[in-house]
């Protein structure tokens, strides 16, 4: 049995896994889909100072109440800085760490340095904008390949505006994350924001795996994700 550790992207929650994690513990498995400090249900606790640090401590401190030393940590879009940096704090607590459409990067990288340069841009002028200097404001569903009214409705009145800090704040690493295995997972049925990041990922020799959904698998192919991530912790 793994313990999979589900982190949310930007504008989420722990909510969002729904639909995945029943069919993980199906499979006899133990799932935790901890909320980011300041988004979903935690956006009382939102401020301008919500960084990077925050978010990885909030799963840092997960991991240090776990009793397992088996985690498949899985991070999901903008959660890919955030488990990277987790797996670098504690590496003999995660055995796998997986970036489902997410960013890959190295110590000094932020978030926004590993965007497509229109999108950078984009999000940049938005936080700028109706961000009021600090915040990302939830992005169109339609451009992340979500297209089903049911799921559009189900989505639309849970997500809140991200911290931008957490965008542009580099990723300070020991270099101990190397020594986790990693695989990626890219969604392709979308603009494909993550493309480079995939590229990063199979020069590093990480196995990738491709799936024919939009960015938010997890709620529009919840079971073929799971079997991919399964398949995944199976080795």
């Amino acid at each position: 049995m793994s313990t999979f550790v589900l982190v949310h992207g930007a504008w989420h929650g722990g909510w969002c896994w729904d639909r995945v994690a029943p069919l993980l513990r199906a499979a006899g498995h133990d799932v935790h889909t901890p909320t980011l400090t300041g988004l979903s249900e935690r956006a009382h606790l939102l401020s301008p100072q919500v960084g990077l640090d925050t978010h990885i401590e909030d799963v840092v401190r997960l991991l240090d109440v776990l009793t397992s030393h088996d985690v498949v940590l899985v991070g999901h879009s903008y959660a890919g800085q955030v488990i990277t940096a987790v797996a670098d704090r504690r590496p003999a607590a995660v055995r796998l760490r997986v970036h489902l459409d997410a960013f890959a990067g190295t110590d000094g990288e932020a978030a926004v340095d590993l965007l497509p340069e229109q999108v950078a841009h984009h999000w940049a002028e938005a936080a700028a904008g109706p961000g009021l200097g600090w915040l990302v404001p939830v992005r169109s569903l339609s451009v992340l390949g979500v297209t089903e009214q049911a799921d559009v409705d189900w989505l639309t009145p849970r997500l809140t505006p991200h911290p931008w800090k957490t965008y542009t704040d580099p990723l300070r690493l020991t270099g101990a994350a190397g020594t986790v295995p990693a695989a990626f997972v890219e969604c392709v049925s979308w603009m494909r924001v993550f493309r480079d990041q995939a590229t990063r990922a199979r020069t590093r020799g990480w196995p990738v795996h491709t799936l024919d959904t939009g960015h938010e698998a997890m709620v529009t192919a919840p079971a073929l994700l799971a079997e991919t991530l399964l398949e995944l912790a199976a080795g």
